[in-house]
């Protein structure tokens, strides 16, 4: 399959039509970017680390019953993916807290939480993302009913389940993640985008290191070492 025009570029991956118009391949960057696009940095590999593991997680979520965009992995950068129209909506679960929920409700950074949160923001880089909630959603057009916000919440739960016995199984705590959602050709809702350090956050079970792009917002050492370190990991538990 090769790329033909290509369609967005974004912080993270570039996007490339192909021969099938159903079809996109998606190409993951090196580019680093944080609090909005106002820090910005590269490292060589991150791309390619980001690809291995989004498609590992992938699989692993559709071994579990979970639908996405993804089809497969075609090298070391890129994947090749369902076309879909991305719903304005980054999708947050959160089971730690720490990062802008600690700062803007006063909870202990590194709390554990009684119950898995989730949480929407408008995917809107001029009003820097701002979180809008159930009834924002239907207001804006974003989700056209209760089923659509019910089903993106179940799914989001879903997949925290099978992402956290992954994780604690490699001695990793997840703390919080996002995604996000498209329709496909056919109107379904399924899972889009990537799974990576990039939109994770992962703490190491025992010293509580950092190991996802916190380690660039916070000048803390080179994300390409700890995301090997995750990649190795999640390999091993794989094979």
């Amino acid at each position: 399959m090769e790329k033909i025009d290509l369609l967005y570029e974004g912080k993270g991956k570039k996007l490339y039509s192909t021969k099938d118009k159903n079809l996109v391949i998606a190409e993951f960057k090196d580019s680093l970017t944080a609090f909005n696009g106002q820090k910005k940095g590269n490292e060589e590999g991150k791309g390619s680390l980001n690809c291995e593991i989004s498609s590992l997680l992938f699989e692993l979520l559709k071994e579990n019953g979970i639908e996405s965009h993804f089809i497969k992995k075609l090298d070391s950068k890129n994947m090749l993916c369902k076309k879909v129209k991305i719903i304005p909506l980054e999708v947050v679960v959160r089971n730690i807290a720490t990062g802008s929920l600690s700062k803007r409700l006063g909870i202990d950074d590194g709390l554990k939480l009684p119950f898995a949160l989730v949480e929407f923001y408008y995917k809107n880089d001029a009003l820097n993302d701002p979180m809008i909630n159930d009834e924002h959603c239907k207001i804006m057009n974003i989700l056209n009913d209760d089923k659509e916000i019910a089903l993106l919440k179940e799914t989001a739960r879903k997949i925290n389940e099978i992402l956290l016995k992954f994780f604690d199984d490699i001695n990793i705590k997840l703390v919080d993640f996002k995604i996000e959602f498209g329709v496909d050709e056919n109107g379904k809702i399924i899972l889009a985008d990537e799974i990576s350090p990039d939109s994770c956050r992962f703490w190491d079970k025992q010293s509580n290191k950092k190991m996802d792009k916190d380690v660039f917002r916070e000048n803390l050492g080179n994300v390409v070492d700890v995301y090997k370190e995750i990649l190795l990991r999640a390999t091993k538990k794989v094979d």
